[in-house]
């Protein structure tokens, strides 16, 4: 059943890269300036659909494994191989791009993070806090930051 869902879930994505649109055939001299913007335009919607798949599939990957946790040991453990074996593959496809996730769950909190805490409000100014969870990873590039996470805040317990 899990196979059945994790199967689908990578089968769409596939289909969703095979979508991207090419340019036009039309466009014989690659060296215009039209063909330069719509070359750019194309590598930039083809970074922010990766984008977009990376951080569902980070979403997709915490969850099944909250859900291979609850299975028995026996079991679980051919899940999380596929798991990590999927993870793995996601990271490496990202950093053929040039880009990564990063995740900084348990790392002190800093206002200049690349991550928008959505509790900040529930805590004094003179508070240290720590990422307790990460909701969305934050994507780094070459160039720097690609998208910005998001996360929730505790208390630093002394």
């Amino acid at each position: 059943c899990f196979i059945l869902f994790f199967s689908s879930f990578c089968l769409c994505y596939f289909f969703l890269f095979l979508m991207i649109r090419r340019p036009p055939r039309s466009t014989l001299d690659r060296s215009s300036a039209a063909s330069d913007v719509y070359k750019r335009q194309d590598k930039d919607q083809f970074e922010h659909s990766l984008i977009e798949v990376a951080v569902e599939s980070w979403r997709f990957s915490r969850l099944f494994g909250k859900v291979v946790n609850k299975l028995d040991a026996g079991e679980a453990s051919r899940y999380l191989s596929q798991l990590r074996y999927f993870q793995k593959k996601v990271e490496d496809n990202l950093a053929s791009s040039g880009l990564r996730l990063v995740n900084v769950e348990g790392h002190p909190y800093d206002p200049g993070m690349a991550a928008s805490a959505l509790n900040l409000g529930d805590f004094g100014p003179d508070d240290v806090l720590l990422v307790d969870q990460m909701l969305e990873p934050i994507i780094m590039g070459s160039d720097g930051l690609r998208k910005q996470g998001t996360v929730m805040l505790k208390k630093a317990t002394a």
